[in-house]
């Protein structure tokens, strides 16, 4: 579904118009910024209690057929033979030529003969172009762009919400299993009985859990966790809140913290590349750059101040010695600070102090590694 500008909208964008949301372009799609309850309080929730987003602008690419996983892990970056099927895998999608990080994306491993990628909602296409250029015989791939809603149900209190609309929860971190949810469940949902996949990910850096249900499924499952959520404290949540969580995490956003310009390695996300392996895109250079060392990294900034920095900023060792811009940066509700990310030289060591220009003031910040919180993300 499309809106009058062009861009696509989410098969919830009724209940977010019905709720009063202010709405904002990302990837393409129209998707709820915040709502009246505003960005802090949404983002308190989900620390504290618990949040509903819908994030249906990620995309869903289903490769499938003999050799899928194989295929999967002779391109993307991570190392399927890590996990076990029914376990989900941070990786990326990056250049043959140069590194640069194309993509990141979330690998959901089924078997030998399935995994379902998600990629972020800007870079779907683009993955799915690389990856169908070299796609060999006998394995499909099915972009499931617009078939499926993707719902986040993230917080301290998600496992009781999920339990509350009949849907499992509790199992590992990074892994997710498949339930049937409808008229069994006791929700008045039609179709019933549909499958809903149930994944211990997320992108706030607490408990949570993203749930793929099909368009036609979508509405009646938000409804059904808005119901269940009052006693827990759930609010719905929008793109605002997610920015906020996320950096505080210091978790990289495609666009900004990394980008085709950037590498694993100086997006200080090495760990998610299988440096062993016989081949992925990208394995040449990017080992050539592991033995040499990065120019530069992405580093956490922690006000001392009352500064808040936010992306474009310039950053200096001293007034007039430039280090780079920052990336990403916002106000810390949980802080209650200024904080931010910026690709730094790697001679700028974890404790230094920088300025950050902030409207033509020269605010002081440390350089840390995030995350800048605790969170439960790992936990149970």
């Amino acid at each position: 579904m499309s809106s009058d500008d062009g861009l696509k909208q989410s098969p919830l964008h009724e209940r977010h118009v019905a709720l009063g949301a202010k709405f904002s372009e990302f990837g393409g799609w129209s998707m709820p910024l915040e709502y009246p309850t505003g960005i802090v309080k949404e983002h308190t929730a989900v620390r504290e209690a618990v949040g509903v987003f819908d994030v249906s602008h990620l995309g869903k690419v289903l490769l499938s057929g003999p050799g899928a996983a194989d295929f999967v892990n002779a391109t993307l970056s991570n190392d399927l033979a890590r996990i076990q099927p029914g376990q989900a895998q941070y990786t990326l999608c990056c250049d043959d030529v140069t590194g640069g990080i194309v993509d990141d994306l979330i690998a959901y491993f089924s078997d030998d003969e399935h995994v379902l990628l998600v990629p972020n909602a800007a870079n779907t296409a683009e993955v799915v172009r690389r990856l169908s250029a070299e796609l060999p015989e006998g394995v499909k791939l099915t972009d499931h762009h617009d078939d499926y809603a993707v719902l986040a149900v993230q917080g301290p209190k998600s496992d009781e919400v999920l339990a509350a609309v009949g849907l499992p929860a509790g199992h590992g971190y990074m892994s997710f299993v498949e339930a049937e949810w409808g008229a069994d469940a006791g929700i008045a949902a039609e179709p019933a009985d549909a499958l809903v996949v149930v994944c211990r990910t997320g992108y706030t850096g607490e408990r949570g859990y993203e749930l793929i249900v099909r368009n036609d499924q979508a509405l009646a499952l938000w409804d059904a966790l808005l119901e269940a959520g009052v006693e827990h404290g759930l609010v719905p949540c929008g793109l605002g809140a997610r920015d906020t969580l996320r950096t505080e995490m210091g978790y990289p956003l495609h666009g900004q913290d990394i980008t085709i310009e950037t590498t694993p390695l100086e997006g200080g996300i090495g760990w998610a590349v299988g440096w062993s392996k016989e081949r992925f895109w990208g394995k040449n250079v990017l080992t050539e750059q592991k033995a040499e060392g990065a120019p530069r990294v992405l580093r956490g900034l922690l006000a001392t101040g009352r500064g808040i920095p936010r992306p474009g900023m310039s950053v200096t060792l001293t007034e007039h010695v430039p280090l780079g811009d920052v990336t990403s940066g916002t106000f810390s509700p949980t802080l209650r600070k200024g904080i931010g990310l910026a690709l730094l030289p790697t001679s700028i060591e974890v404790g230094a102090e920088v300025g950050v220009d902030v409207r033509g003031r020269r605010e002081i910040f440390t350089v840390v590694k995030p995350p800048f919180v605790d969170t439960s993300v790992r936990e149970g």
